[in-house]
């Protein structure tokens, strides 16, 4: 199914992937409801995971795509809530960014902006929303972001 939501995101050449499965004994989704709490997305793409810690391995630009591959997680993730039709999509509530960090990083919201100024490009006002960008000593396999999200659907 290809709505309105989709085909903006086909316009960004973006291609929402089959939503990622639970790395561990959670749900990938929790719908209470009109709202859709989803799971904290880690940093990966076609290649893989995307692995390291900001301000050591990773620089800003890098943390800003790994965060953007978060969001276009969280979109396959909210699609696959709402049984494929994305443009259910009301609004992006809030997101919660964790970021690997060195003790001496500080520009986490930057990073998170990756995820931000995507879901803006692609959702317009929807896409706008309250969030926290937090660093932390490590993530998940060592991936650099993980983002969770609330979204309000239809």
């Amino acid at each position: 199914m290809s709505g309105k939501i989709e085909t903006r995101l086909a316009e960004l050449g973006v291609t929402l992937p089959e939503a990622p499965m639970p790395a561990a004994n959670y749900v990938p989704f929790v719908i209470s409801g009109d709202l859709v709490f989803v799971s904290g997305q880690i940093s990966q793409d076609e290649s893989g995971l995307i692995k390291g810690r900001l301000g050591d391995q990773l620089g800003l630009e890098e943390g800003a795509r790994a965060a953007k591959c978060c969001a276009i997680s969280l979109l396959a993730q909210l699609r696959a809530a709402c049984d494929g039709d994305l443009d259910r999509l009301d609004r992006v509530v809030k997101l919660t960014g964790f970021v690997n960090s060195s003790p001496d990083f500080i520009d986490q919201p930057k990073v998170i902006n990756g995820a931000s100024d995507f879901l803006g490009e692609a959702l317009g006002d929807a896409g706008q929303h309250s969030r926290s960008a937090v660093g932390v000593a490590a993530l998940p396999m060592g991936v650099a972001v993980e983002i969770e999200g609330i979204f309000r659907i239809r």
